[in-house]
């Protein structure tokens, strides 16, 4: 049996991808791991919360407004500042307040092109930050 080089796996930034519908969190999925993300999936808040506490290696999370919403990100943020919260939505529009500052939304539909590059520019605003 060949075993992969754990190097490239370390290497590879983390995203935590929130998201109840399967369909949706499969496509995901290959989405990201297509761009060069190492993916954690959770299928609801508490998984995701799981899912954090029991890793420092989360970069970003990447959820839907409404699956677990703005609550969510706000909690993210203040328990792991470190990490990028991505909201995404196609169905409801957070209003001014509800996510937290340096929390990100986009309105679906979302290209795999601009969804990457979403991920990548928050990722780089959390380290410049950590450097700060």
């Amino acid at each position: 049996m060949k075993v992969k080089p754990r190097g490239p796996i370390l290497s590879q930034p983390v995203v935590l991808l929130v998201e109840d519908e399967t369909l949706v969190r499969l496509t995901q999925i290959d989405i990201l791991r297509e761009a060069g993300f190492w993916v954690l999936e959770a299928a609801d808040a508490d998984e995701a919360f799981e899912t954090i506490r029991q890793r420092g290696d989360v970069d970003v999370v990447l959820t839907d407004v409404d699956m677990p919403g703005s609550q969510f990100a706000r909690l993210v943020a203040q328990g792991w500042p470190e990490v990028g919260v991505l909201v995404i939505s196609g169905k409801a529009f957070p209003d001014e307040g509800d996510l937290p500052p340096s929390a990100v939304f986009v309105a679906k539909p979302v290209y795999p092109d601009a969804l990457v590059e979403h991920l990548n520019a928050l990722m780089a605003r959390s380290r410049a930050a950590g450097q700060d």
